[in-house]
């Protein structure tokens, strides 16, 4: 891929999600459901192992909010398709998936991608 000038190219699949979403799809990877609980969208919502529902297992942080939230998030990659020839070969469902066995490889000493230890 190399061109004369450089460009931006926005890679995305031109879908969009929530982050809800991906943790129920990542937590159903490894065969935990979640039930949500609290206010919906609020701090005070949590997820919970709707098998074990005194397991807290997703807490929303405030920290991670964006300063500016927006309503939408959706990429945009035609210019990629168009110049370059580029598609998305990865779902969502695939992206959890590398995602997912990729980080228990780790924990399970498989693969060190990176440091596992630091905190």
């Amino acid at each position: 891929l190399q061109y004369d000038t450089p460009d931006d190219y926005v890679l995305a699949t031109g879908k969009t999600t929530t982050v809800r979403e991906f943790v129920e799809k990542s937590f159903a990877h490894v065969g935990t459901t979640i039930k949500w609980v609290g206010e919906t969208g609020t701090v005070d919502e949590v997820g919970v192992d709707a098998a074990d529902e005194s397991r807290v297992l997703v807490r929303i942080d405030p920290r991670y909010f964006r300063p500016t939230e927006v309503d939408l998030l959706l990429g945009d990659p035609s210019k990629a398709k168009k110049v370059l020839g580029w598609e998305a070969t990865t779902d969502l469902d695939g992206l959890v998936k590398d995602m997912m066995d990729s980080d228990l490889a780790m924990v399970r000493g498989e693969k060190k991608d990176f440091d596992c230890s630091r905190s």
